[in-house]
């Protein structure tokens, strides 16, 4: 299991363009195959550092689920509202895996 973490730079005056647009992917990225853990939008300290995050099997279901979240309408929307509203200065994705689970 692989867990992907999304690191936002948001512009800080569109916060709730932000949280329109993780409701959005609360609904698509579960139906689309991945667990979504959630999506964090600025509350204390920095105003501008939003993620989300959300576990896949591998990369290769990884793969799989884009292509289905790109056919899907809900994403092709929340894509084009954060094209249009321009409230995501930059984002960094990066997969870790879990090093504390133990293994016997």
């Amino acid at each position: 299991m692989l867990t992907c973490f999304i690191q936002y730079q948001i512009d800080p005056t569109k916060k709730a363009a932000f949280e329109e647009y993780a409701r959005n992917w609360a609904i698509a990225i579960p139906r689309n195959g991945a667990e979504l853990v959630g999506y964090f939008a600025p509350h204390e300290g920095s105003t501008t550092l939003a993620y989300g995050v959300y576990h896949i099997e591998n990369l290769a279901a990884y793969e799989q689920y884009r292509q289905r979240l790109a056919a899907d309408p809900l994403g092709q929307k929340n894509y084009e509202f954060a094209m249009r509203e321009k409230f995501i200065l930059k984002e960094d994705r990066t997969f870790l895996k879990n090093a504390s689970l133990i293994r016997e």
